[in-house]
């Protein structure tokens, strides 16, 4: 089984359908799911909103969260996760926002991922330095990590 199965198997136990809003991973995790076959039963849709505008007007991140904290924080991640469930007919919501790479900065260094994963509990946040392993794998990580918080969550 993969994750991405996993994942999915679990939004079915629970009942909700998964939405995704993703930044630097630019639509692999719902990419991930939808490989799935069958998904469309427990997918509803992803959210690719890569640049600051789209967060703001598909999901409704606030300009003053953009500003007081960056694209690349806990905070913009969850009125990601938050928009996401808002916009959606999903019971479950996972957002990503972060640097692949190449590049960065000492406060915001390559490989920082900020994750928001939020339902009718609640938003968490959570930080993840991968490290600068390169853009590929930054990606990669990051959907393996989204995918488990989903079925974390998910979990009954």
């Amino acid at each position: 089984m993969s994750l991405a199965s996993d994942a999915l198997d679990a939004a079915r136990a629970r009942g909700v359908m998964i939405a995704t809003a993703e930044s630097c991973t630019g639509g692999l995790i719902s990419g991930a799911l939808t490989e799935i076959p069958g998904s469309s039963d427990a997918f509803d849709r992803g959210f690719v909103t890569y640049s600051n505008a789209a967060k703001m007007q598909m999901l409704g991140v606030r300009q003053e969260t953009l500003a007081r904290h960056g694209a690349v924080s806990e905070e913009v991640a969850a009125e990601m996760a938050e928009g996401a469930l808002r916009n959606s007919d999903a019971g479950i919501a996972v957002a990503v926002t972060g640097i692949a790479g190449p590049g960065g900065s000492e406060h915001k260094p390559e490989g920082r991922v900020c994750f928001g994963i939020a339902d009718s509990f609640g938003t968490r946040t959570l930080t993840e330095d991968f490290g600068a392993i390169g853009r590929q794998g930054v990606r990669a990580a990051t959907v393996n990590l989204a995918l488990r918080l989903l079925i974390e969550r998910a979990q009954p």
